[in-house]
């Protein structure tokens, strides 16, 4: 008899196995492309990260830098405002002694004014004592020898040596562009006005009211010359180059002395043609009155170079020394100019090696 066998049932069987084998296989594939995408993502987000700490740090980096200018523009904004607190108080300390001394000036304001009127009634009483004097001093008897008279301020008289005496005496007056003023900077500036404002420049009037001066000393019988000289030498009037001038003609005076008034100070200065116009004119002279202010720029002829230097200026002095007539006494009137400080000397010595006497005027001069 066929036994009956009941039928196993196996609860993990081949195809549950498998289905289990395949999710696990999808699950393990999917953590698998999570974790490469989560990997990916990471690497990025980190270099993004990466890259705003550098900037992060520049930035720092130029915080840093900042706050080291802010703190040394602090210091230096404290130390000046420590600066000008010092000079507000010394200003408002000048402002209070200007006050009290305007207050002292303001006091002293009546009696200044008595003093102020007292002295405008002795100025008046002295100006018509001076006018009476001046009437009475003007009569032709009063005049002595002298072929002209000079008016001056008050009644000073000058004590100078300067020899002006002679039969015939020669007056040598420098007209160079540097007798328009004591210093380089004044003579450039006043070079390029107007010939009547070089005309007004204060030292070429002092040389003016010299030559006038000196022409005032003459004696009655004397003859004279005078010449004008910068790179070139002239008689201030023309026509008489060469010849001796009557002083005893007051026409010829009054010429002589107004055509100087009409001479431009100009150009370079040349010693040479100025003593060579004394040794050509005949007779020779017997005293000679050098104007001049500094040593001469230029020989016989004008230099290659616009500048020259002292040493050549000196070694011009004493080349146009041998242009000198021998025997005749040189007296100079110097109207130094500042830098030229070699020219005293030189021009010093000249007079004393010619037996001429050497002045350099002051100001108010004659």
């Amino acid at each position: 008899m066929r036994r009956n066998k009941k039928k196993r049932f196996d609860t993990f069987s081949l195809s549950f196995l498998d289905c289990m084998s395949c999710g696990f296989g999808a699950v393990v594939l999917f953590f698998m492309i999570i974790s490469a995408t989560m990997a990916v993502r990471q690497d990025e987000l980190n270099k993004k990260l990466s890259e705003r700490a550098d900037s992060l740090k520049v930035e720092v980096s130029e915080g840093e830098l900042n706050l080291v200018e802010l703190r040394n523009r602090i210091d230096q904004t404290d130390k000046e405002k420590v600066e000008a607190q010092g000079m507000a108080r010394r200003i408002l300390q000048l402002l209070e002694e200007k006050r009290e001394e305007l207050a002292r000036m303001d006091k002293d304001t009546t009696s200044q004014e008595d003093h102020i009127n007292k002295l405008k009634a002795d100025l008046k009483q002295l100006e018509e004592a001076n006018r009476r004097l001046a009437a009475a001093s003007s009569t032709p008897s009063d005049m002595g020898t002298r072929i002209r008279q000079i008016q001056g301020e008050g009644q000073r008289q000058y004590l100078t040596g300067l020899q002006v005496g002679g039969k015939r005496v020669m007056i040598l007056l420098d007209t160079s562009a540097s007798m328009l003023g004591e210093t380089i900077v004044n003579v450039i500036r006043r070079r390029n006005m107007a010939d009547a404002q070089k005309i007004r420049a204060p030292k070429w009037q002092r040389a003016l009211r010299t030559t006038e001066w000196v022409v005032a000393q003459f004696d009655p019988g004397t003859e004279f010359q005078i010449v004008s000289f910068n790179t070139e030498a002239l008689s201030v009037l023309p026509d008489t180059d060469g010849t001796w001038l009557d002083a005893s003609d007051p026409e010829i005076v009054e010429s002589a002395v107004a055509a100087t008034r009409q001479l431009v100070p100009q150009n370079g200065t040349s010693l040479h043609h100025a003593f060579s116009a004394a040794r050509s004119i005949s007779p020779r002279p017997d005293n000679i009155i050098l104007i001049v202010d500094s040593l001469p720029t230029q020989g016989e002829s004008k230099p290659s170079r616009d500048t020259v230097s002292g040493r050549a200026r000196l070694r011009n002095f004493n080349n146009a020394l041998g242009n000198l007539p021998g025997g005749v006494p040189v007296n100079v009137i110097l109207f130094p100019m500042v830098g030229d400080a070699a020219a005293s000397t030189a021009y010093w010595r000249l007079a004393q090696q010619t037996n001429g006497s050497y002045i350099s005027p002051a100001r108010d001069w004659p």
